[in-house]
């Protein structure tokens, strides 16, 4: 009897792992190839910069060409397609450039890359300096923030200012995480990350996605599947999951860290950010000798996109005396006042 007990049960087992099998199959999803991906996400003013390591960063290079230079860094999943409004509203003063860290948009990494943010920073140090960027101006969202303010640290002399909007680098150390996105704890589990990334996405991606706007209605078809072709570029799974498994092992921010950055630093979040607290910019500003912080009212995790006029606008006062190279004033009182809601 225990003998047909045991062998119904192993066979119970085996039909779920057929199941669960034939499941895992049937929801892969196969690499895009970056041919098919830049016919359809490239734009006019994409080019591409071979980097040392059999890097090949896509970036765009638009605005004034003998205009301040303004670099900007995206954050994680997403590409430099996230900056397109600040091109738009910058772009007639600036020479803004932005462009795809690796695993990331168009970017092509050679197999086994090694990810990280120490990694991403420095291949924007070997971009700026392939595209002769004496000094500039960097921003960055999200992830592309830690990379902003590790660069700001690394190369001082490099940076005429720095901007952080919606930037990680701290410890998260709330005890109630409810909010964060289904798909980035799901990512971030050693036994269900690396087969679920390897799935149809699509669902999990919008959740993660609609989580990063105060107005969820913004997430329309072309941003839901550009974001989830990209991801499917040759090699891109392998590096996000990299960054997702990774992610309670970097360096973070402390005071005594940012304390050092002594380039003029603006501060942006958005009040309803899901993603990064609001807290963390708060963080960020208290740290920063002299940093400014503005928070953007009904704005989530991309003000750089919900906010676009507002955001870059903010921009522009912030760096007017920068570039014009007198010292820095109370921003004029048109859109936000600094340290202030708007």
């Amino acid at each position: 009897m225990l003998r047909w007990l045991i062998g119904g049960v192993l066979a119970l087992i085996g039909l779920a792992a057929l199941i669960a099998g034939g499941a895992y199959f049937a929801l892969k999803r196969p690499d895009i190839p970056y041919e098919t991906l830049a016919a359809q996400y490239e734009s006019s003013a994409s080019r591409y910069a071979e980097l040392p390591g059999g890097l090949r960063v896509h970036y765009r290079d638009e605005g004034q060409a003998n205009g301040p230079a303004l670099l900007l860094v995206h954050g994680f999943s997403a590409s430099l397609h996230t900056w397109e409004p600040w091109v738009e509203r910058l772009g007639d003063e600036y020479r803004v450039i932005s462009l795809d860290l690796p695993g990331h948009g168009l970017t092509r990494a050679p197999a086994g890359y090694q990810a990280s943010i120490e990694a991403f920073r420095n291949v924007v140090h070997e971009f700026a300096r392939t595209q002769g960027l004496g000094r500039f101006v960097i921003a960055g969202s999200s992830m592309g923030g830690n990379v902003a303010w590790e660069y700001a640290l690394a190369y001082p002399e490099q940076i005429d200012a720095l901007i952080l909007v919606d930037a990680s680098g701290w410890e998260d150390t709330r005890a109630d995480a409810s909010e964060e996105p289904e798909v980035f704890k799901l990512l971030r589990n050693p036994t269900l990350g690396p087969i679920l990334i390897q799935l149809d996405n699509t669902r999990l991606i919008r959740q993660g996605l609609e989580a990063a706007y105060a107005n969820p209605a913004l997430v329309d078809d072309a941003m839901l599947n550009r974001y989830t072709q990209l991801a499917r570029a040759p090699g891109h799974r392998d590096i996000l999951l990299q960054m997702t498994l990774g992610f309670r092992e970097r360096n973070y921010a402390t005071a005594e860290r940012l304390s050092a950055l002594n380039m003029p630093v603006l501060i942006l979040t958005g009040d309803t950010d899901r993603i990064v607290p609001p807290e963390h910019a708060q963080q960020f500003h208290d740290a920063i000798p002299g940093s400014r912080l503005i928070t953007f009212e009904a704005s989530g995790h991309v003000p750089q996109e919900e906010k676009p006029d507002e955001s870059a606008t903010a921009v522009r006062e912030f760096l007017q005396p920068i570039i014009e190279g007198s010292a820095l004033p109370a921003l004029p009182e048109i859109q936000c006042q600094p340290d202030e809601r708007c």
